[in-house]
């Protein structure tokens, strides 16, 4: 799912308010997750999960097409740990749809 079609699917869902306000509470969520993590902070969304920074030292890598060495920076990755909430609903649904049918989950909650 992009993040247009989060704000769609979140207009859909009610109607009464504008488009473009939904638009700019999507971005306003996004800017401010990237923010606090640009920051260093930790962000917790309850019953969804976790994301943080984490560090990757300065290693010595390898060229895939020529095999030789090449020194890799050290960089700072995003990280999302998945909250019980999300995973204990995500399996609920997949065991509902398994026992229903015998075709794979489609994960629509």
């Amino acid at each position: 799912m992009t993040r247009s079609e989060l704000a769609t699917r979140l207009w859909e869902a009610h109607p009464g308010l504008a488009r473009r306000s939904i638009e700019a509470i999507v971005d306003a969520i996004f800017d401010g997750i990237t923010a606090a993590l640009v920051r260093g902070d930790r962000v917790e969304l309850r019953d969804f999960g976790t994301f943080t920074v984490r560090r990757r030292t300065a290693r010595t890598g390898r060229n895939p097409r020529t095999g030789g060495s090449v020194q890799v920076a050290e960089k700072y990755v995003p990280f999302f740990k998945v909250g019980k909430g999300l995973h204990d609903r995500l399996n609920r649904i997949a065991h509902q749809q398994a026992t229903a049918k015998d075709d794979p989950p489609t994960f629509q909650a």
